[in-house]
């Protein structure tokens, strides 16, 4: 599974920038996030997402192979 943050932020014209003011959490740690280099993600921070982008769960996620 993989975040599809950046690809929901950009069909709403929105930039990284705004969704961490708005999200609050560390660089360090929106940083991992939009590159889906977190293994976890606590339900909170999803809410907040959901919240943010006006999502669900489902938008946020994609189902991926590695080849």
């Amino acid at each position: 599974m993989k975040l599809r943050i950046l690809e929901i932020l950009k069909e709403q014209e929105k930039t990284k920038y705004w969704l961490y003011i708005r999200l609050g959490l560390s660089y360090q740690n929106f940083n991992r996030l939009i590159r889906n280099e977190t293994s976890s993600i606590k339900f909170e921070n999803l809410q907040a997402l959901c919240d943010i982008l006006e999502c669900t769960p489902n938008d946020l996620f994609e189902e991926y192979y590695k080849k």
